[in-house]
């Protein structure tokens, strides 16, 4: 999105898509919208694509292969290497991406340039790559798979510190994000700070309970709201306030609404499922409206900010 909450432009966070290969379809087994923890999982069948109906050689699929066929191929099939059951499973991608990365980086070029270290990671593949003069570079891969043709994704990566199946994948919507800004930088003057505005607040609430994903949705109901040509720098301060204060509404009344759900004011390239556009707003800040006590430390972060 052109900004990082930690000032610094060496952490790069990559979505891979997950596409099935010939003879296999995902199907999206979807849990409620907004749920936490999500409960999407990805069911992977075999699809039938035997030529025996097409005129040309009788060549028959996985599907109607005879039995001791078939079980030879499909230990070497997608449903043998990366699924438990029927279900793509996210630690088993994240072992085969992995190895595969490194089998590639031994026959590039580019790695006499670089030293590279596959860091711990159970459901992505994070790497550390390292000059001769020592300076480092973290990249980090995350697995999705496409809902339909928009811009939503069922991601690998989960929220730190909590427990989830390897067979189960969550909601993102970071592709949508990422092309909502672009939107804006194509229609915003040449100085616009709104970048610049969610660094310095992300900054600002490090080590408090806000998420820089609160402070970004936050930011991005301003942006559909407040003119872009008064995000100008000279204006930047004026920004920093409307971005605090509208935080600190939402902390006061318990609510901060999804920014892809139920919003009628988005722009064409963004591309939502259907049903996102009919559904009710969800509300990010549920959890306060069931825990008075979060919802008083929440409260005093902000004051200390």
């Amino acid at each position: 999105e052109g900004w990082s909450p930690h000032g610094t432009d060496s952490v790069f966070c990559l979505l891979v898509p997950i596409k099935p290969p010939r003879g296999h379809a995902f199907h999206l087994e979807l849990g409620a919208a907004g749920e936490m923890p999500a409960k999407n999982c990805v069911r992977v069948e075999l699809e039938c694509m035997c030529t025996r109906d097409q005129g040309v050689e009788n060549v028959l699929c996985l599907l109607h292969q005879p039995e001791e066929g078939l079980s030879r191929n499909q230990v070497l099939s997608l449903l043998g290497t990366l699924c438990t059951g029927s279900y793509l499973d996210v630690e088993k991608i994240a072992r085969w991406f992995q190895k595969l990365v490194r089998s590639a980086w031994r026959e590039m070029p580019q790695s006499r340039l670089y030293t590279m270290k596959v860091l711990p990671s159970s459901r992505s593949c994070k790497l550390r790559l390292t000059t001769a003069s020592g300076r480092s570079l973290f990249i980090e891969m995350v697995f999705g798979v496409q809902r339909g043709d928009s811009d939503i994704f069922l991601s690998s990566q989960t929220k730190e510190g909590t427990f989830t199946p390897s067979t189960t994948w969550a909601e993102t919507y970071d592709v949508a994000e990422v092309k909502f800004f672009r939107h804006v930088a194509r229609q915003a003057p040449r100085d616009t700070s709104h970048l610049k505005c969610l660094q310095l607040c992300a900054g600002s609430l490090v080590g408090t309970g806000f998420s820089s994903d609160a402070l970004k949705t936050v930011v991005m109901h301003l942006l559909n709201t407040i003119p872009l040509s008064s995000w100008r720098r000279r204006e930047l301060l004026m920004r920093l306030q409307d971005i605090m204060w509208y935080l600190h509404g939402c902390l006061e009344e318990k609510r901060l609404d999804h920014f892809f759900f139920g919003n009628e004011n988005m722009p064409e390239d963004v591309i939502l499922p259907p049903a996102f556009q009919a559904a009710e707003p969800i509300n990010l800040f549920q959890c306060l409206l069931q825990d008075p006590a979060a919802h008083a430390k929440a409260l005093r972060d902000f004051e200390e900010v």
